[in-house]
């Protein structure tokens, strides 16, 4: 099969392909489509495309778990169905740099239409109802129809788009929230619109190829289009239509798109909402609320469906894979040597703990990688722990990490803190209404530079020594051999 498709559609038949694909039918959007998909995100299971969904129409469809296996994630990447996890790390090192030294090479390009045209509701004719929103969690405060968005944003200044995955509440049937954070490029965009128009032009893509939602939910650049970065990652540009609503350019092959305009001043109640560090953590805010003016959607449409949760979730896969090649790549243009691994684990959602292994060659180097890994671009939001160890820890295997921090730190000496450093409302240990501030520990687990050649041999046998028995007493080691 062409390993190269164009859109969600393409990606599913490649997925199906590959034999990682189910079709669950019935299911309520109720709680019960959110719970299936946390049972599957746990066992690593298929990807989920629900159909015949309770109190919705045939056809009307929503996809789970799109991109937590390494075969689904290297497929979205366009670097193949064949990776393990360490090898899909080992594959993407390097390539967000070169990505984004592509991307001005691959504008978008505008055509008349699209497949996301095949259906269009405006004005009073908007009906999100008959889309699938779920409650995806008991204690909710309303149903999500943007979990798995691409929300389409531009600077009124620079004019630069902005693609970010910011959730959204559906409202009534021609109402949504928008739930952009400080600091976000989507926020930075709103905001200089309302100052200049009381208005702010949105449009938001619920149901695409997942390769957008990575991209919307990674730290790109600032001032390069996720439009032009996912051309370049797909090798080809990506074709877009000028909204006639808005003015945005709208993916042309995307499943389901609402636009409008978010005005100064109309807000309505977002939350709770179950949030990637795992909690409940925002409570009910007041959020940007827009009347949704079109929507575009094609035949049998799907929503792209990435609900957080308690950690691991259905996007925390791919974050801990692309944030982990994408803070090695800092380090590196930063300038840091030797650097031998980085892993940003799951159970902080891929953004509070980064570990960094090293080969130690000069006083400091650990520190200076720690604390570069704690602020760069790609870590510095809600980041918490930066944990630096030596070439021989494997930075993918906790048990091994918390080892390095267990033998190779005195706590007096060997923790920094970074304090009021970049944090947000999903922050656990914030107390409602304070500042989105954290602090950062970074923690050196190297061997101390000072006596590196005195410290204590490890006590195991040689790693090709241990080869080496493994194969002679392959017998013994195969599974099961123990009932045998």
């Amino acid at each position: 099969m062409n390993d190269s498709f164009d859109d969600l559609r393409g990606w599913l038949e490649r997925v199906d392909a590959i034999g990682e694909l189910a079709h669950p039918l019935g299911a309520d959007p109720n709680l019960e489509i959110g719970a299936v998909s946390e049972i599957d995100y746990r066992r690593r299971g298929p990807a989920l495309l629900f159909d015949q969904i309770k109190g919705h129409a045939p056809g009307f469809r929503l996809l789970t778990s799109s991109t937590n296996s390494a075969r689904r994630l290297g497929l979205t990447l366009r670097m193949g169905t064949g990776h393990t996890d360490a090898s899909l790390v080992e594959a993407l090192r390097g390539s967000p740099n070169r990505w984004a030294a592509a991307a001005k090479q691959f504008d978008p390009v505008f055509v008349e239409t699209g497949p996301v045209f095949e259906n269009v509701m405006e004005g009073e004719a908007v009906d999100l109802e008959r889309f699938p929103a779920p409650l995806w969690h008991a204690e909710d405060g309303g149903r999500y129809i943007g979990t798995g968005t691409a929300v389409a944003t531009i600077d009124p200044d620079e004019h630069w788009v902005n693609l970010g995955a910011y959730r959204s509440m559906l409202v009534d049937r021609n109402h949504v929230t928008i739930n952009i954070v400080s600091g976000k490029h989507g926020r930075t965009h709103m905001d200089k619109w309302m100052a200049r128009e009381g208005r702010a032009p949105i449009a938001i893509h619920i149901g695409m190829d997942p390769l957008y939602m990575i991209l919307a939910g990674v730290e790109v650049p600032t001032g390069i289009s996720e439009l032009n970065y996912a051309g370049a990652v797909r090798g080809e540009p990506v074709k877009v239509v000028r909204s006639t609503v808005t003015g945005l350019p709208i993916i042309a092959s995307a499943e389901i798109v609402i636009e409008g305009w978010v005005v100064q001043g109309e807000l309505a109640d977002e939350g709770p909402f179950g949030e990637w560090p795992g909690y409940y953590v925002s409570g009910v805010s007041r959020e940007p609320v827009f009347k949704v003016a079109r929507v575009l959607y094609r035949n049998n449409p799907i929503v792209l469906g990435a609900p957080p949760a308690k950690p691991p979730h259905d996007y925390s896969y791919m974050r801990t894979i692309m944030k982990s090649a994408m803070i090695f790549d800092a380090l590196v243009a930063a300038g840091i040597p030797e650097i031998r691994g980085v892993y940003a684990p799951e159970c902080g959602g891929g953004r509070m703990m980064v570990i960094v292994s090293i080969r130690q060659r000069y006083p400091g180097h650990a520190r200076q990688a720690g604390f570069i890994a704690s602020q760069c671009r790609e870590a510095a939001y809600m980041g918490k722990y930066t944990i630096v160890v030596d070439e021989d820890i494997d930075v993918t295997n906790l048990e091994e990490v918390l080892w390095a921090v267990c033998t190779r730190t005195d706590p007096a000496t060997s923790i920094d803190f970074i304090r009021r450093a970049w944090a947000s409302k999903a922050e656990p240990m914030l107390r409602r209404g304070e500042p989105t501030f954290n602090s950062r520990a970074v923690i050196d687990a190297c061997k101390p530079w000072e006596w590196i050649d005195e410290f204590p041999k490890v006590a195991q046998a040689e790693p090709a020594y241990l080869r080496e028995m493994e194969a002679k007493w392959a017998d013994l080691f195969r599974p099961g051999a123990a009932q045998a």
